[in-house]
């Protein structure tokens, strides 16, 4: 499944815009993205440096080109980011994700980011609507249960990521 995305994603709602990377914003991503518990929870590189976040940013760029993801910025007004959301295409089902700053944690923006996320893909048709979340991660589950994602009995899905052995558990939303 591929979408054309508009020339240019931009989310409001919840007192938040959502955009797209651009390369100025490289110079956050470190004090976004190298810390424990997005090392812990999330796929990014640890440590998250310079040379990371390059990487990201080019592999933001190539999955929006391929029409397959987006991975948009978590902003208040649209300057700053404080974290990042991401929808990628999958062949069956569209899957979401999300990380904030350890600076920028305590101001739901993760629940409020999804929130918008989860109406626009449910604008574009999109669906199921699934995140992967790991069965240690608490906070993140209680993120999916405000915004309206549930369990499902889908078998948990375990695998290596940086030499530590997961286990993702799979959430939908109620409303797909």
């Amino acid at each position: 499944m591929t979408a054309l995305w508009p020339e240019e994603v931009r989310l409001t709602g919840e007192g938040l815009v959502l955009r797209e990377w651009i390369e100025d914003d490289i110079a956050f991503m470190p004090g976004l993205f190298d810390n424990p518990a997005v090392a812990r929870f999330t796929p990014l590189p640890s440590p998250f440096d310079e040379v990371a976040a390059k990487a990201h940013y080019a592999k933001s760029v190539a999955r929006r080109a391929e029409g397959n993801g987006l991975r948009l910025a978590i902003t208040a007004d649209g300057g700053e980011p404080l974290g990042e959301v991401v929808l990628f295409l999958k062949e069956d089902s569209a899957e979401l994700g999300y990380a904030v700053g350890p600076a920028h944690r305590g101001q739901d923006l993760a629940a409020r980011s999804l929130r918008v996320l989860t109406a626009h893909a449910l604008d574009l048709g999109l669906g199921p609507l699934q995140l992967k979340i790991d069965a240690e991660n608490a906070a993140s589950q209680a993120v999916a249960r405000r915004v309206g994602y549930a369990l499902t009995d889908a078998p948990p899905e375990r695998k290596v990521e940086k030499g530590l052995e997961i286990t993702l558990l799979t959430w939908e939303y109620a409303g797909c």
